[in-house]
C-alpha cells in the first residue's frame, strides 16, 4: 500500500523513550505531571497577562506569545508520547507523522525568534529608555510578532516538503518519542542529500540569525549596563534582563547540545533523551522563571485571586 506521496510506508511506530516494562508507569506519571505543571504554568501566564492591563506593555506581549508557543510545543510532543508508555505498539499515521513533525519544526523556530524579539525589547528598555514607547509600538510588536509566525511557518514548510519527498520503505520503527528530522532521515531509503542541505541551511538562518540577534543585543546591555554609575542603577538593569537570559540559555543550550554535537559522541538513542530537556522541561519552566522572579506577574496573580474571593 502506498501513501499519497510514493510512501510506501503508511504508518510509522514510534519506539519511545524506553522498552523496559517496569519503568513504563512511572515515566508515564512523570511526565503527565510535567504536562499538567506546563498547561497550568502558561495557561496561568496567558490569562494573568490578558486580564491585567498594566500588564499590557511590549515585555508582557512577547511573553504572552511565549507562553502559546511553550504550550502547544508541548501539546505537539507530550500526549503521543504518553501514549508509548501505556500502549504496546504506539502507532502514528504517515500523515499524523508528517502533521506532528511540521508543528515541532513551526514551534522550535517560533520560540528562536520570539526569544530574539524580546532580547531585542530589552535592549530598546535599558539602552534607550527615552525613546521606548515610540521604538517598541504596539504596531511594532505586531510586525515583530508577525514576523515569529511566519519564519516558523516558512522553517517547518521547508523542512516539510523536503521529508514529504523521500521514500519510506520497510522500515518503519522511528527510534524516537516524537517525529524527528534524525530519526526519520535515518528511515529513508532513498537520497537524504538534500534534506540535509536544507538542514543546514535553514537552521542556520532560523536559528542563526536569532542567537546573533540576541548576542548583539546583550552585548550593547552589557556595554550600557557597565556605564551605569550607581550600583542600584546596574542592579537593576541585570535584574530584568535575567529571566530572559535563563529563558534563552535553557532552549539553546539544550538545542545545541542535541544537534551540534557529534553523532558519534551522542548516538541517537541518548540524543532522544537529552532532547527532552528543550521540547518538555524548557517549556514548563519558562513560566515559572519568569512568574518567580518578577514582581508585576507577582502583583498581577495576587490580582486576579482577591478579585475571586
Amino acid at each position: 500500500m502506498a501513501a499519497g506521496n510514493s510512501s510506501l510506508v503508511t504508518e510509522f511506530i514510534l519506539s519511545g523513550l524506553t522498552d523496559r516494562p517496569g519503568l513504563q508507569l512511572p515515566l508515564f506519571f512523570l511526565f503527565l505531571g510535567f504536562y499538567m505543571v506546563t498547561v497550568v504554568g502558561n495557561l496561568g501566564m496567558i490569562t494573568l497577562i490578558g486580564l491585567n492591563s498594566h500588564l499590557h506593555i511590549p515585555m508582557y506581549f512577547f511573553l504572552f506569545n511565549l507562553s502559546f508557543i511553550d504550550l502547544s510545543f508541548s501539546t505537539t510532543v507530550i500526549p503521543k508520547m504518553l501514549m508509548s508508555f501505556v500502549s504496546k505498539k504506539n502507532t502514528i499515521s504517515y500523515a499524523g507523522c508528517m502533521t506532528q513533525f511540521f508543528f515541532f519544526c513551526f514551534f522550535v523556530v517560533s520560540e528562536s525568534f520570539i526569544l530574539s524579539a524580546m532580547a531585542y525589547d530589552r535592549y530598546v528598555a535599558i539602552c534607550n529608555p527615552l525613546a521606548y514607547a515610540a521604538t517598541v509600538s504596539p504596531r511594532v510588536c505586531l510586525l515583530l510578532a508577525s514576523g515569529v509566525y511566519v519564519m516558523g511557518f516558512a522553517g517547518a514548510m521547508a523542512h516539510t516538503a523536503c521529508m514529504a519527498r523521500l521514500t519510506f520503505c520497510a522500515n518503519n520503527l522511528v527510534d524516537h518519542y516524537m517525529c524527528d528530522i534524525l530519526p526519520l532521515l535515518e528511515l529513508s531509503c532513498t537520497s537524504t542529500h538534500v534534506n540535509v542541505l536544507v538542514v543546514y541551511v535553514v537552521v542556520g538562518i532560523d536559528i542563526g540569525v536569532p542567537t546573533l540577534t540576541i548576542f548583539i543585543s546583550y552585548a550593547l546591555i552589557l556595554s550600557s549596563i557597565l556605564h551605569i554609575r550607581s550600583t542600584q542603577g546596574r542592579s537593576k538593569a541585570f535584574s530584568t534582563c535575567s529571566s530572559h537570559i535563563m529563558a534563552v540559555s535553557l532552549f539553546f543550550g539544550s538545542g545545541a547540545f542535541m544537534y551540534l554535537k557529534p553523532s558519534s559522541l551522542l548516538p541517537l538513542s541518548q540524543g532522544k533523551v537529552s532532547s527532552l530537556f528543550y521540547t518538555i522541561v524548557v517549556p514548563m519552566l519558562n513560566p515559572l522563571i519568569y512568574s518567580l522572579r518578577n514582581k508585576d506577574v507577582k502583583v498581577a496573580l495576587k490580582k486576579t485571586l482577591s478579585k475571586k474571593t
